[in-house]
């Protein structure tokens, strides 16, 4: 093996965005460990990866330690549709808490540099718009969300804590609304949800009355997102998301319009503390990272949908 070959570690690598930056990490020439326990995720998503010489998969819960030789850890590993951190929240707290405590602890062992993968959920339902990082939220920590944005929150404090006391070189994403090839189709996620409904020819459910907002970044700018931060000198947290913001209308509409259907809706009862509002500042990404997405919502949105016709 090339000695000077590096090595990546992604936890929760069978995941939309774990399966996508293994892809990449593999094309820009590393060895790549993909570890798992396919508690929302799916062998499928990188089963095509199992041949190639430089992928190892790990079957591990992250929620106990893991000893793995390593030069990055791209730490993705949670829970990250309400459906499936709803489930089980206190699984959710355990794998998020846990497993950030163990990935950092494999970090201070190899002197990897770590990347966690946190969320804008923890600006809760946001009394500021957009959001910058200097938010400091808007959080019930006692809501049915709260095992998510909660140990998200306290995941980037072990960051910070790992970076004073140890010298851990810690980088904090802070990722909004992805979509792309590799959705689980049953992760409940509004696009997942929009797509799949509608390629089955079935009524769709808007929650609420429609018209809170979301920022829908395509995977692909996500993932050049992350690598940009890994290489950099920042410690973050940096928000990682599209700034277009549109109503879960208009998204309800631009995939019926790609899909050549007359939208048929049906309205239900608004999800508890769900953000009326979602939209990343990514003043820091563009000048710190010079990086912004790329990829139009209806490109994204046609290639999502031919992933899924594919997948059917």
């Amino acid at each position: 093996m090339d000695l000077l070959q590096k090595t990546a570690l992604v936890t929760g690598g069978a995941g939309l965005i774990g399966a996508n930056l293994c892809r990449r990490l593999l094309a820009e020439g590393y060895r790549v460990i993909c570890l798992d326990n396919f508690y929302t995720s799916y062998e499928a998503s990188i089963v095509s990866l199992h041949g190639h010489p430089c992928f190892e998969f790990v079957l591990h819960d992250v929620t106990q330690p893991f000893d793995i030789p390593t030069d990055e850890i791209y730490h993705l590993a949670a829970p990250a549709s309400p459906v499936h951190y709803q489930k089980d929240p206190i699984y959710t707290s355990k794998t998020i808490v846990f497993g950030t405590l163990n990935a950092l602890e494999c970090a201070k062992q190899y002197q990897a540099k770590l990347l966690l993968s946190s969320t804008s959920e923890i600006y809760g339902d946001p009394v500021e718009h957009p959001q910058r990082e200097s938010y400091h939220g808007n959080v019930n920590p006692n809501g049915p969300r709260a095992c998510y944005d909660e140990s998200k929150r306290c995941a980037e404090t072990l960051c910070s804590d790992y970076r004073r006391r140890y010298g851990t070189d810690t980088k904090v994403v802070r990722i909004f609304n992805t979509y792309g090839p590799y959705m689980d189709s049953r992760d409940g996620r509004v696009v997942s949800e929009f797509i799949t409904k509608m390629l089955d020819d079935c009524h769709i459910v808007v929650h609420g009355n429609g018209k809170q907002t979301r920022s829908f970044c395509f995977v692909d700018d996500l993932v050049d997102g992350i690598r940009l931060m890994m290489e950099s000198d920042e410690a973050g947290p940096i928000n990682l998301g599209n700034p277009q913001e549109i109503t879960v209308l208009q998204l309800a509409h631009e995939v019926a319009e790609q899909l050549g259907l007359q939208v048929s809706m049906q309205y239900g009862e608004a999800v508890v503390d769900e953000p009326s509002r979602r939209r990343p500042d990514i003043t820091l990404a563009k000048t710190l990272l010079d990086w912004q997405p790329k990829i139009s919502l209806c490109e994204g949105i046609g290639r999502t949908i031919e992933y899924f016709r594919q997948v059917d």
